[in-house]
């Protein structure tokens, strides 16, 4: 049978995408690109936040209308599955199976039994280690995300990620770094790290925060140009955390440290851990030992309870000029987590101005931080042609795939997956533009 996976959400749920993909093609299933194409089509979904959902159910009734013709079997996995395994069911007969965030190993075994005309539910702990020998190939193979744990133990007031992903659970180092290096002989030249709080990582395996000796194993996997590290939790960010990204060639002078907020008042109300004191000095210490650091983060406008005082705070703070990259959401009310039920809820109006009014004031102040590249030569990992004007789009080691901005560059055709030397000339709000002085570049 042909397979076809539909992947939403964050790179965690690629990640997982993409064992299921690594788990059926050794069951014998084919992979096709193309839904229109597929016998069994299986929709992974992202439970996040309100919008987040309503894609996912928006994905999962066009794949609906598959059925009775190409698609013999649909199958929803992911988030939505394991917190809305029972309304789904009900809602949507379509569905012939659902898999929740702990049961895909067993997809091929699930796939099977909805063929054979069970309508099959598997939800259950979400217990998987990601400790399995499973070979995955990466979505994009030039650039890889790399899982190092899963759930989360923060409790932060807003957020269902332990109601659907379970506690923090750390893999082996062993298992990582035999996945790194798996994926760095398909052709993997940059290994972004990933979890719900990378820097907590090993805690609960080894009885301390082990992400600097992870790293430091990581980089001297062969193979890699670029080591990132995403999703960083403040409190845990260690001297040696930062003492090893300074010292590493191969370790991005990139974090992405999600703050939420700085008003204390805000950061209680949302069970953040950490004052602005210590959020500040967390900041200077990595500005000053790390002069050339680029630092992304993001905020939640909006929050039960923030008053324009709180909003104030914010947006002083942000004008401090600390990031190099910001993402602002508004907040989004979700069921079973504390802070759906708290009072002073504020309205979609108020939220939508704060989060425009920080938006425009970051942009400025990405604008003002790329400006420092202009007439440098970077590396710049490329990722597809730039047709307009017969050149490339790629990436500085200053900007995360998706997120973050890009750069263009005149004067080469190289494939996706170089390394170039790019003359950066010209500054946007986010992206570069350049011209290639050389055909590769570490």
């Amino acid at each position: 049978m042909q397979f076809a996976v539909i992947t939403l959400g964050c790179a965690k749920n690629q990640v997982d995408s993409e064992l299921m993909e690594a788990l059926l093609s050794r069951r014998g299933y084919s992979q096709v690109t193309e839904v229109t194409n597929a016998d069994v089509v299986i929709v992974n979904t992202c439970g996040f936040i309100a919008a987040a959902k309503e894609e996912s159910v928006d994905a999962i009734l066009k794949a609906a209308h598959l059925k009775g013709g190409c698609c013999k079997v649909l199958v929803v996995a992911g988030c939505l599955s394991q917190r809305y395994a029972a309304e789904l069911m009900q809602e949507i007969p379509e569905i012939d199976a659902l898999v929740g965030t702990g049961s895909f190993p067993s997809i091929g075994e699930i796939i099977d039994r909805a063929a054979g005309g069970e309508r099959v539910t598997a939800v259950g702990e979400v217990t998987y280690s990601y400790e399995e020998e499973i070979e995955r190939k990466a979505t994009q193979s030039h650039s890889v995300y790399v899982k190092i744990a899963e759930g989360c133990d923060n409790l932060c007031s807003y957020c269902v990620i332990p109601l659907v992903r379970g506690k923090y659970r750390s893999r082996s180092m062993e298992s990582i770094v035999r996945e790194v290096t798996s994926l760095t002989r398909q052709g993997a030249r940059e290994v972004n790290i990933i979890a719900q709080d990378t820097t907590r990582y090993g805690l609960d395996l080894y009885g301390e925060l082990k992400l600097p000796e992870l790293l430091r194993r990581l980089a001297s996997v062969e193979g890699i140009a670029w080591l990132r590290i995403l999703y960083c939790y403040p409190d845990a960010f260690t001297y040696e955390l930062i003492e090893t990204i300074a010292a590493s060639p191969i370790i991005c002078k990139y974090v992405d440290i999600p703050l939420q907020h700085i008003s204390p008042h805000m950061l209680t109300a949302m069970n953040r851990r950490g004052t602005p004191a210590e959020i500040r000095k967390l900041l200077l210490d990595l500005r000053s030992r790390i002069p050339e650091l680029t630092i992304r983060t993001s905020f939640i406008v909006g929050f039960p309870g923030e008053t324009e005082e709180d909003f104030l705070e914010l947006r002083n703070f942000v004008a401090e000029g600390w990031f190099d990259h910001v993402g602002v959401f508004k907040y989004s009310r979700e069921e079973g987590t504390p802070a759906s039920s708290m009072p002073d809820q504020v309205s979609e109006e108020i939220q939508a101005r704060r989060y425009h009014e920080l938006m425009a004031l970051q942009q400025d102040i990405s604008r003002n931080r790329n400006q420092r590249f202009v007439g440098q030569v970077i590396p710049v990992l490329v990722e597809e042609p730039w047709p307009d004007e017969q050149g490339v789009m790629g990436r500085a080691s200053k900007d995360a795939p998706e997120v973050d901005g890009e750069v263009y560059v005149r004067g080469t055709a190289a494939k996706r997956g170089a390394l170039i030397r790019v003359h950066i000339e010209e500054a946007l709000e986010y992206d570069l533009l350049g011209v290639c002085v050389g055909e590769s570049g570490e």
